[in-house]
């Protein structure tokens, strides 16, 4: 088993259910284990911004499958929630985005796939929640935390 980190978004209908459910899906128990999940967080849109906000959370697992596996189990529950990555606009809206963020501490630059993932120090839309379950951690040599105190994070509120 290895461990990874995984960011769930969206801002299209009941985006908090959806991720639950997604999770639920992603997280099936025998290739993919859920060790711990974020809060949920509203979060302002990253990108094209004239859209609504977004809610995102953040998971903890063990898996059994491969980087390209994990993504690939990723792009299947997106689908299954109406995504269609083809017809879409980067950054706009969506039911439902799920990012592998690290895999382990492999490090890897294929044309799909690379990890940990490239705009992760940019984003506190997904820092905010991986910190809150991964405090300490470090990627990269990074310390999350540091990485997080450097962004803004107004507009960023944990939902009850």
């Amino acid at each position: 088993m290895t461990g990874a980190y995984v960011a769930f978004g969206g801002n299209v209908g009941d985006a908090r259910t959806t991720i639950a459910r997604a999770i639920d899906a992603f997280c099936e128990g025998t290739h993919v284990t859920l060790l711990a999940r974020s809060s949920y967080y509203r979060t302002p849109p990253w990108g094209v911004t004239e859209q609504p906000p977004f809610v995102n959370a953040c998971i903890a697992v063990d898996t059994r499958l491969s980087p390209r596996g994990l993504l690939d189990r990723a792009h299947e529950v997106e689908r299954s929630f109406g995504r269609d990555r083809r017809n879409e606009t980067r950054w706009g809206p969506r039911t439902l985005d799920i990012d592998i963020l690290t895999y382990g501490d492999d490090l890897i630059d294929e044309p799909m796939l690379t990890l940990p993932h490239p705009r992760l120090f940019e984003r506190a839309f997904v820092l905010v929640p991986l910190v809150e379950i991964a405090p300490d951690a470090t990627i990269g040599g990074r310390s999350l935390r540091e990485a997080l105190d450097r962004l803004d994070t107004t507009g960023i509120e944990r939902l009850p």
